[in-house]
């Protein structure tokens, strides 16, 4: 696991804000992946038999999301990648 502090500062565009305040970090979690979905069979039938690993594997950086302070809306979150050097 990757240690990530648990705030930080940063500009809020609310208009009572209008400048840099404390905010929350959570790290994204991506979701249950279907077994069914059409991208996730064509992958496993490819993969089938002799010949390897047949498609890129990616690696995705980890990434988080700022929880909102009071005065900004809900549906708003702000996206940042992990600065360099925490591994």
């Amino acid at each position: 696991m990757v240690n990530i502090p648990k705030e930080r500062k940063t500009y809020c565009k609310s208009k009572k804000c209008s400048k840099h305040t404390v905010h929350k970090v959570t790290q994204y979690k991506a979701g249950k992946a279907s077994s069914f979905a059409q991208g996730k069979r064509r992958y496993d039938s490819k993969q089938m038999g002799y010949g390897g690993q047949t498609k890129p594997v990616f690696h995705k950086k980890v990434r988080f999301a700022l929880a909102t302070c009071e005065a900004m809306p809900i549906s708003r979150f702000a996206l940042y990648d992990r600065p360099l050097g925490t591994v």
